[in-house]
C-alpha cells in the first residue's frame, strides 16, 4: 500500500445502476463459499519471502524479484487453466508487469474482479504488503479451479505492478481499456494488506464512491460477521489500486488489516491485539518478513475474498443449477 502521503483519488459518481449490484428476490440462492486453508496461504508467502531473499531482499518495480513474483503466481494460475495475460508497461526505465487472470466462463458481459498489488518497496520483501492479500487472492482463484466453478457472471483476477511508486500497474491497465470494456466490470474489489500483526478488520468505505460500492461494503462486512468478527468502515482514499477502477465509475470495494495508524483502545478490546502500537510495525521496513504476519487475520480476510466472489458472481447452490445469468 502506498504512503498516505500520496494525494487522495477524488472519484466521480457512476453511471452504473446500483441494481447491477443488488438482488432480486428471484435469484437463486448462493453456493456457500468454502473455506481457504490458511496453510495454503502462507506457503505462498514463503514462496515469495525466498524469491525477495534470493533477489537482494525484496520484490520491487523493476528488480529481478518482482519478475520472479509473477511468474510464480502465473505458473500456478497457467496450472490450473486460468487464461493469464501478462500486460507491461514502463515506468522509471523499467518494464512492469501486470498479471490478469480470467477463469473461463460466466458471462463476458458481467464481469467480477478482484486484485491487489504484487511489487513491494526496495527495502524489503513487503510480505504483509502486499504479499499477504497477493496470495490470498492466488489460493481463492486456485480454489475456485479446484471445485471448477461455474459462476453466472465471468471471473478475473489482477496483480499489479509499481504501486508504491503510485498506483502505476493498476492506472496503465484501466486506461488501457476502452470505454466499452470498461462498463463490463460491474465490480472491483481490492485486497490490500491482509495480515498485519496487530490487526484489524477493515471495509473500504462506499461513502463517496460509485454507485454500486455499498453492496459490495454490505458483501465484505457480511462475509466478517458470519465469523463473528466485527468490521470497522475505512476510507483508504487514493491509497491502493481500487482508485483507478473507481475513477473509471466502476464499483469498488476492500478490505483492509490497517498498516502505520495506531490501533485504539476500543478496537484492541473489540479485535484483540495491542493498543497503542501500529496494526504493522513494519509496514515499508525491512522486517516485513514472513515473521510479520498474523495468521489469523490472514486467514479470516482470505475467507472473505472467497465469501465476496462466490456471492458477487452468482455460484449457483446446487439446487438451483438451472438459473441462468441469475444477477447479483
Amino acid at each position: 500500500m502506498k504512503r498516505l502521503r500520496h494525494a487522495l483519488v477524488l472519484v466521480a459518481a457512476s453511471a452504473l445502476p446500483i441494481a447491477v449490484l443488488s438482488a432480486p428476490a428471484t435469484a437463486a440462492p448462493a453456493l456457500a463459499a468454502p473455506d481457504i486453508p490458511v496453510a495454503n496461504v502462507q506457503a505462498h508467502l514463503t514462496a515469495l519471502q525466498n524469491i525477495a531473499t534470493a533477489n537482494g531482499g525484496n520484490r520491487a518495480h523493476g528488480r529481478a524479484g518482482y519478475k520472479a513474483s509473477i511468474d510464480y503466481v502465473k505458473g500456478k494460475l497457467d496450472a490450473a487453466g486460468y487464461q493469464t495475460q501478462l500486460h507491461t508497461f514502463s515506468y522509471n526505465g523499467a518494464t512492469g508487469y501486470n498479471l490478469i487472470a480470467d477463469w473461463p466462463g460466466g458471462d463476458p458481459n458481467q464481469v467480477i474482479m478482484a486484485g491487489g498489488h504484487l511489487d513491494s518497496v526496495t527495502v524489503g520483501p513487503g510480505i504483509n504488503d502486499n504479499g499477504s492479500g497477493s496470495a490470498g487472492l492466488l489460493e481463492v482463484a486456485l480454489t475456485v479451479a479446484k471445485q471448477n466453478l461455474q459462476p453466472q457472471k465471468h471471473l478475473r483476477f489482477g496483480w499489479w505492478g509499481a504501486e508504491e511508486l503510485g498506483l502505476i500497474g493498476s492506472t496503465r491497465y484501466v486506461n488501457s481499456l476502452t470505454t466499452a470494456q470498461r462498463s463490463l466490470i460491474k465490480a472491483y474489489v481490492n485486497f490490500d494488506m491482509t495480515g498485519s500483526p496487530n490487526p484489524a478488520y477493515f471495509v473500504y468505505s462506499s461513502s463517496g464512491q460509485p454507485a454500486g460500492s455499498s453492496a459490495i461494503e454490505n458483501t465484505l462486512k457480511a462475509g466478517f460477521q458470519a465469523k463473528g468478527v466485527a468490521t470497522e468502515p475505512t476510507n483508504v482514499g487514493g491509497r491502493s489500486d481500487h482508485a483507478a477502477f473507481a475513477r473509471a465509475g466502476i464499483p469498488i470495494g476492500g478490505t483492509f488489516s490497517g498498516a502505520e495508524g495506531i490501533k485504539t483502545s476500543a478496537q484492541a478490546q473489540k479485535w484483540g491485539g495491542t493498543a497503542g502500537q501500529a496494526y504493522d510495525r513494519c509496514y515499508h521496513r525491512s522486517c516485513d518478513t514472513t515473521s510479520n504476519i498474523s495468521v489469523t487475520s490472514l486467514d479470516r480476510h482470505t475467507d472473505v475474498i472467497a465469501h465476496t466472489l462466490w456471492s458477487l458472481s452468482g455460484a449457483p447452490a446446487r439446487a438451483a443449477l438451472d438459473c441462468v445469468r441469475c444477477p447479483i
